[in-house]
């Protein structure tokens, strides 16, 4: 199965977060009370994010974290490869930080590259701006289906999705 590790979600509840937020320095510690994610998590995730120039960190009073540049220049698989590195499918493939142990006698030897290529596009056609559309993930309250919406959680597992009219 091919699955993102808890840090990758969990940077993009955070980057949820900011989408939010676009117009001001967001603190670590509001990022943390929204996400119910501890501090250091939070502050990892943002000198990650930061060192992959996705977002830009200021410390102080009016610190906190914002994008670098607009959600829909950024895409999922910048993000992915800011937390976890390269995107390689197995060891074989260009870009894999582990060696592969079978190499010489791999018949899939290099094969797998196309692979990790389409999946690489794929990931690279999502951009933030697709992913947090933020009519879909706030609508507004007149919009809203009675009795009312489903509870929203901003949770590393889910955004339960609303209802609309």
């Amino acid at each position: 199965m091919l699955k993102l590790n808890r840090m990758t979600d969990y940077a993009i509840l955070v980057l949820g977060i900011l989408a939010t937020r676009t117009d001001r320095y967001v603190s670590s510690s509001e990022v943390a009370r929204l996400s119910n994610l501890e501090k250091p998590t939070i502050a990892k995730l943002i000198k990650q994010l930061a060192a992959a120039q996705i977002i830009v960190s200021q410390r102080g009073s009016q610190g906190g974290a914002r994008f670098v540049k607009h959600l829909g220049l950024i895409n999922l698989a910048e993000v992915i490869e800011a937390i976890e590195g390269p995107i390689a499918l197995t060891a074989c493939v260009e870009g894999s930080q582990e060696p592969c142990d079978v190499k010489n006698i791999c018949f899939m030897s290099g094969n797998w590259n196309q692979v990790n290529q389409a999946l690489y596009a794929a990931l690279s056609s999502v951009t933030l701006e697709k992913l947090f559309d933020s009519a879909k993930l706030f609508p507004k309250a007149d919009s809203l289906k009675s009795p009312g919406l489903d509870t929203m959680m901003f949770s590393s597992t889910a955004i339960t999705e609303m209802e609309l009219k």
